[in-house]
């Protein structure tokens, strides 16, 4: 009934749906990860893979699973927090260099109460066994004794920035909307945690110099697109799932205007879909599908149909959605994968073309998407 619901609400919004002519089957390459996160590419065959509970692997295209990486600085696993987003970086042949993103205590004892998204920077060991040269270089400002709304996707800037999604904790929403502190918002920074001068509000008394857009709830997903355009998409309420094209100085509306309403179906603050000085989104999801993770497909693995189509994880419904965009609007979508019976958690596009997904459970799963 809730999908039935949800593929009517997009028909009222003059959003196609469309069936697949392209096929796919999923391959479960690795299983036995307790609630995987996300994954990055190391080489051709090889990715780091995070667990939740605050544990960094190796995984290998074949199946094979490393032992955990030694290193991590302490890392407040509960709820929804615990380790979470990783990306290389650009030069990580070189450098071997990456960025991670989770749940850190406001000290160093995992005991305290209060805790905020942060975000490091270590150097992974020639024999991917240890994190050196770990440097927190971000932390969300400010903390709270709470288990929700981490945020916590990750994207570097072909200018070598790193861009952070967070969301808003639960209960502090209305500071998505307060200059002066990072609840609920989207921060640039140079991979060394520094500022940099481009900043939309970089020379703004008052204001955090991070903060690169506002207004955001939770953020679950991201991608740099082909073109260089930055997209994210977060989770609203109950109803009122967003993807956004994220600009520098844009308010995006959270929580004054939402598609959305409170669990419970009372009103947010006046029911308002649109404000003057609130982007509105490429699209909404009424109900939610709890997006989470998300990829462009920009090889031709999959045919000339899904060349530059984005695709979404779906927590709730289980499944993948496909998304055509027409500049900065999605022109149509299409549910792939509707059998699979799975939490979607991360979705990257590997190294040899092919889409990679992790499952959120106990006994998680990575999947190979395979042409067929």
């Amino acid at each position: 009934m809730k999908m039935l619901r949800w593929l009517n609400g997009l028909a009222c919004l003059g959003i196609s749906l469309t069936a697949s002519a392209t096929s796919i089957t999923p391959e479960v390459v690795a299983s036995g990860l307790q609630n995987p996160w996300a994954l990055s590419f190391i080489d051709q065959n090889q990715m780091l893979v995070t667990e939740r509970a605050g544990r960094l692997r190796v995984v290998s295209t074949d199946g094979q699973v490393g032992e955990p990486i030694k290193g991590l600085p302490p890392i407040q696993a509960g709820r929804q927090g615990g380790l979470l987003d990783i990306i290389t970086d650009q030069d990580f042949k070189n450098n071997r260099r990456l960025y991670f993103c989770y749940t850190a205590p406001e000290g160093d004892d995992n005991n305290q109460a209060n805790n905020s998204t942060a975000l490091a920077s270590a150097v992974l060991s020639a024999d991917n066994r240890q994190l050196d040269d770990v440097r927190v270089i971000f932390r969300q400002k400010p903390t709270y004794a709470g288990g929700f709304h981490f945020g916590c996707r990750l994207v570097q800037q072909a200018d070598g920035t790193l861009l952070l999604g967070m969301g808003d904790r639960f209960h502090l929403s209305q500071q998505a909307q307060v200059l002066d502190q990072h609840i609920g918002k989207v921060v640039r920074l140079n991979p060394d945690g520094s500022v940099p001068s481009d900043n939309p509000f970089v020379s703004q008394v008052g204001v955090a110099p991070e903060i690169w857009s506002y207004g955001h709830r939770n953020i679950q997903g991201a991608v740099i697109a082909a073109d260089g355009t930055l997209w994210m998409h977060e989770h609203g309420p109950q109803g009122g799932d967003e993807l956004n094209r994220i600009k520098p100085g844009v308010n995006y509306g959270w929580p004054v205007i939402t598609y959305g309403v409170n669990y419970g179906g009372s009103t947010i603050g006046a029911g308002l879909t649109a404000a003057p000085g609130m982007a509105q989104p490429a699209i909404h999801w009424t109900p939610s599908i709890a997006p989470s993770g998300m990829a462009q497909i920009t090889s031709d693995q999959y045919g000339p149909e899904w060349r530059g189509n984005f695709l979404v994880g779906s927590l709730k419904f289980q499944h993948l959605v496909r998304l055509t965009l027409d500049g900065n609007q999605v022109s149509s979508q299409s549910v792939e994968l509707p059998n699979l019976g799975q939490r979607v958690r991360d979705v990257r596009q590997g190294p040899d073309g092919l889409i990679y997904i992790l499952t959120d459970r106990t006994d998680g799963q990575l999947i190979r998407l395979q042409p067929t």
